[in-house]
């Protein structure tokens, strides 16, 4: 019997030879690994050779939703991407919300991997359990809004549509796949894997009815977050991220200049809340969701003289299309303060450029920001860039980069490359300023501030990331977050800087959950406990989950995502923070707040052995045989501890 939720099939495409076929999983697969990222470790574990090329016909493309699409519950509008990253030789696994996964699963999938590369450009269209390869010929090169358009009115216009833009199409190593235009599975290169397949698009249209198992209690966990959410997720129903500015610069938490400084001065200038008084159109949601988080900007060359900050060097040069949305907290974060640009105008436009050409906006503006410190420390000049010298706060500059690295002109054909392999092809010392993790480029929020985050930055599959990891400031008072870990444990509030043994009790329960979340799938956003979680999926499938089953789902997909990249050549020694931000600061609400070496390791280690992992940071037989992995992994070469 198939699992509830589930299909029972995964569709398989070979863009080579034009092959396609469906693989009938056994059960297990859907119950211990759900979908999602852990389903997407095990399928490139089992079918990608070690050591193949990113970027070669060989990698796999997946495209992964969970057994909770399709099902309706609030928060599900979600799917995963993932293949081995470009960037940085890991896995690379980005989920991201929209309506692609629903309208994919309930065509009559579970998930698709895409094998081979196509002799020239092409698009998938897949329609309730019909499969066309078609030419792509006349939207390679296009931005991404004129391709969505363009395929609307060829097939459906209910469709939604995964693509690429011309960072994707150019292999950027920070490209994004780009959905329903302005929905980006941004982060490892997913777009680059995208293009070196002459993929431009994968566009999807389901009506089928997906079968469940209890209807009931999947009802009854929706009802309740319809009753709860403007409560309970008041901050995401009000602003949404881009509040992040003003809180945690008031923090001195807000990442400026590169890391490099505590303070951004002229936050208000780049602040949510002037967003909202100014440029704001509209909010926007996802599939089956009352939160509408999501922000819509638009300009047409208009002043706001009523407005004391925003000042702009664009007024009248500009435009903004609202069908690139707006940007969210990581994106005003990374092209604002992280480059010293307080021009709102000129971050939403860049914003804009961003999801017009498919490129994730956390690399792209922190491989800017490391360019204007080079820049500033004399490791950059003229020669070397065709005159390209970026200043810290030179919003033209900002644009002009984007273009560059987008289309790879110039200089921006380095820039392509992210932070850590420019910073080799720059020498003399230019890694000192790179901010990152296995290559990929810290989020905006400030380990020295939250500093299990900082476990989470070294620790996580795909280099330094914000949302499979644990905000420590969520946990220092009484309340949801701790009531919620009750489940499995009890804890009493902490400190943001403790990093003693409960916290990395607290953080092993805490990331388990983010991974279980992103491999059923539901979005970070929806305030459901632990129960919650394992209620839906006992409903979705007809298996009973508690607390602990739900947790175990994403034990599996982080101890997956390590035995890929054990297999891949990464080890303990890549598990660090860039000195930079282990370093106190002199000034500022954190001044003098430090992560030391042995406080750092030691917490590090402890949660490897929370893992079940040795302290090489290996996983054990042991281990594997508790989490149910190791019939599953039999005859798939893994590295593993006795």
């Amino acid at each position: 019997m198939t699992v509830g939720g589930t299909w029972g099939k995964i569709l398989h495409i070979d863009l080579g030879s034009g092959e396609k076929w469906i693989e009938n999983p056994p059960d297990e697969i859907y119950l211990k690994l759900l979908g999602g990222r852990a389903l997407a470790a095990y399928l490139l574990l089992r079918d990608l050779p070690p050591g193949t090329d990113a970027l070669s016909p060989d990698n796999l493309l997946i495209f992964a939703p969970g057994v909770l699409q399709g099902t309706n519950l609030p928060g599900s509008g979600r799917h995963g991407v993932a293949a081995k990253s470009p960037l940085t030789g890991t896995i690379a696994s980005s989920e991201v919300g929209g309506w692609w996964g629903h309208e994919f699963k309930r065509a009559g999938f579970d998930a698709l991997v895409v094998h081979g590369r196509a002799e020239a450009p092409v698009y998938l269209w897949i329609k309730n359990g019909e499969i066309e390869i078609r030419d792509a010929a006349h939207i390679w090169g296009m931005d991404t809004a004129d391709v969505e358009q363009v395929i609307r009115a060829e097939l459906d216009d209910k469709m939604s549509i995964a693509q690429i833009g011309a960072a994707g199409e150019n292999q950027v190593l920070y490209a994004a796949v780009m959905h329903d235009i302005n929905r980006a599975a941004g982060r490892g290169g997913l777009g680059a894997v995208m293009g070196s397949k002459n993929l431009k698009a994968i566009a999807a249209r389901g009506t089928m009815r997906l079968p469940v198992a209890e209807r009931k209690r999947i009802n009854a966990v929706a009802k309740w977050l319809g009753d709860n959410y403007q409560e309970k997720a008041a901050w995401a129903v009000k602003i949404g991220t881009v509040q992040g500015v003003l809180n945690w610069g008031r923090l001195g938490a807000l990442p400026t200049y590169n890391f490099r400084e505590p303070i951004f001065e002229t936050r208000e200038q780049i602040s949510g809340q002037l967003m909202h008084e100014t440029i704001l159109l509209e909010r926007d949601t996802c599939q089956v969701c009352p939160i509408t988080c999501k922000q819509v900007v638009e300009y047409d060359g208009q002043e706001y003289p009523e407005s004391p900050y925003l000042r702009s060097d664009f007024f009248h040069k500009i435009k903004i299309d609202k069908a690139y949305g707006g940007p969210e907290y990581e994106t005003l974060g990374a092209f604002g303060s992280a480059c010293g640009v307080d021009d709102l105008l000129a971050v939403a436009k860049a914003h804009e450029l961003s999801s017009r050409w498919g490129m994730d906006t956390i690399s792209l503006g922190m491989t800017i920001a490391f360019v204007m410190e080079c820049v500033e420390q004399g490791l950059l000049d003229a020669e070397q860039t065709g005159d390209f010298l970026p200043q810290w706060g030179d919003a033209q500059a900002l644009l002009d980069a984007i273009e560059m690295i987008a289309f790879r002109r110039g200089f921006g054909d380095k820039m392509a490359l992210g932070s850590r392999k420019l910073a080799e092809w720059i020498g003399n010392g230019a890694e000192a300023f790179t901010v990152e993790v296995k290559g990929q480029e810290l989020p905006m929020h400030e380990p020295r501030l939250k500093q299990s985050l900082a476990i989470g930055y070294a620790t996580a599959p795909v280099g330094a990331d914000h949302q499979m990891n644990m905000h420590d400031t969520a946990y220092t008072r009484p309340g949801e977050s701790l009531e919620r870990v009750a489940a499995v444990q009890t804890f009493e509030p902490m400190a943001v800087n403790d990093l003693g043994e409960q916290k990395m009790q607290l953080f092993y329960h805490e990331v388990n959950f983010k991974h279980a979340f992103d491999c059923a799938l539901i979005c970070h956003f929806h305030p459901y406990d632990y129960n919650h979680l394992a209620e839906a999926l006992s409903g979705a499938t007809g298996y009973d989950y508690d607390a602990r089953s739900a947790l175990a789902v994403g034990e599996r997909a982080q101890t997956l995502c390590r035995l890929f990249n054990l297999r891949e050549g990464f080890t303990a020694e890549d598990d660090k923070l860039p000195r930079r931000v282990m370093k106190a600061f002199k000034e500022g609400p954190l001044a003098g707040v430090e992560i030391t070496d042995e406080v750092f390791f030691t917490a590090r280690n402890y949660w490897y052995g929370l893992m079940g992992w040795t302290q090489e940071g290996v996983p054990t037989q042991e281990r594997l045989q508790a989490l149910g992995l190791a019939e599953l992994l039999d005859g798939i070469s893994i590295t593993v501890a006795a």
